[in-house]
């Protein structure tokens, strides 16, 4: 069915660009895309998060490519630390980035995005009211929604004994090595204080020393910590039960039924991500047009089929191409536990956090990245002192 719907997405979209582009997208008039044309824009976006042209979907891409000349450079993050950590790192330089709400928060205190010049975004006028004004930019100033969602259980149903219905699923000793992780510190830490019934923007150490010591209680257990991975492993039923977002939970189960979804009783993070321009960007008004294009129904539509998130676009939730109007993971009638947004936390708290994390990933358990690396060293350095011996034995002998 998402094949059919990414298909006829397509078509239309073929079909209009031929005769009724400008009626259609809204172009802004308050830059000139002609004087854009032959340069590059630079896009870093989470992975499987855009209409690729895979399975008969439209790749748009390309598409913005074709109608404007700009070539576009598209590269993936697999977590808001890593977007983060290279956006600081002054390695790359990018032009649109799509983090989510408490990493935005976090960009814009410490004066690492732009403020969008709204003019060359008319398509803002699809975002609806409950969309604007966010916690993490209270002004709308830096961002546009994409997407939203929350984090969830997904679990295989030939290989869970019962259905479950709570985070401690995560702690079964039945499911011993079966059971995967978030590779991200706020997702999994988050999965632990929920848990615990703490609040998962605690600045109160003692939070987080007990989410960390529930989360090392599970790590024996744990097969991997994963983050793209999971869809390999969850779709060919390497592993029974792993948290991750709704949306790509919809996406596995295209290719493996066995799979089911719950949201655990005790409570899950919900978010947003955006689309934003850092405060380096080089191509600042091509980053404004191609959010603007982003925004068009039948991108912003094409996208959404795709990817299986929520989408908080006017123009795709009445668009009768859009696949997952009322779905009950995406968009449930009532929700009966907890939710709550991921906010930034003090230096303090983060710099704790990164702490407990590093331990964690480092204590006994499933540890087979350490062993390997270990490994690595203990042979260069059997390497290193066969190399001095040969050297010295080569000197003795000129000597003698």
């Amino acid at each position: 069915m998402k094949k059919f719907f990414s298909l006829i997405t397509a078509i239309v979209l073929a079909f209009g660009a031929l005769g009724t582009t400008v009626f259609a997208t809204g172009t802004t008039e308050a830059l000139d895309p002609e004087s854009l044309r032959g340069t590059t824009l630079y896009v870093y976006n989470w992975g499987e998060y855009i209409s690729d042209g895979s399975e008969g979907s439209l790749d748009v891409n390309k598409e913005f490519e074709d109608r404007y000349g700009i070539h576009v450079e598209y590269t993936n993050f697999t977590s808001n630390e890593d977007m983060y950590a290279k956006l600081i790192s002054g390695g790359a330089n990018y032009d649109v980035i799509i983090p989510s709400d408490y990493m935005i928060e976090r960009l814009i205190k410490e004066g690492l995005l732009a403020k969008l010049n709204f003019d060359n975004i008319p398509n803002y006028r699809y975002i609806p009211e409950e969309y604007r004004d966010l916690y993490f930019d209270p002004n709308n100033e830096y961002s546009v929604p994409y997407t939203f969602g929350m984090v969830g259980l997904i679990y295989n149903t030939k290989m869970v004994s019962e259905a479950p219905d709570s985070w401690n699923a995560m702690w079964d000793e039945q499911y011993s090595g079966e059971i995967l992780n978030f590779n991200n510190p706020r997702d999994a830490f988050g999965i632990a204080q929920f848990l615990l019934g703490l609040d998962i923007n605690s600045e109160n150490p003692d939070d987080w020393q007990a989410a960390y010591e529930k989360l090392s209680e599970e790590k024996p257990l744990v097969q991997s910590y994963v983050m793209d991975e999971i869809y390999n492993k969850m779709e060919n039923g390497e592993a029974a039960l792993a948290p991750y977002y709704a949306g790509d939970f919809l996406m596995m189960v295209d290719n493996n039924p066995d799979l089911a979804f719950v949201y655990p009783k005790e409570g899950t993070n919900v978010f947003v991500d955006s689309m934003c321009i850092p405060a380096n960007a080089q191509n600042k008004e091509a980053a404004e047009l191609y959010i603007n294009f982003m925004l068009e129904t039948d991108i912003a539509t094409a996208n959404a089929n795709y990817i299986s998130y929520g989408c908080p676009h006017t123009g795709v939730q009445s668009n009768p191409d859009y696949e997952w109007v009322g779905n009950e993971i995406l968009y449930p009638e009532s929700v009966d536990f907890k939710t709550d947004y991921f906010h930034n936390l003090s230096d303090e708290t983060l710099s704790l956090m990164t702490s407990l994390w590093d331990d964690l990933m480092v204590e006994g358990g499933n540890n087979t990245g350490v062993y390997i690396a270990l490994a690595v060293i203990v042979a260069a350095v059997i390497i290193i002192a066969v190399v001095m011996a040969v050297r010295k034995k080569r000197r003795a002998n000129i000597d003698d």
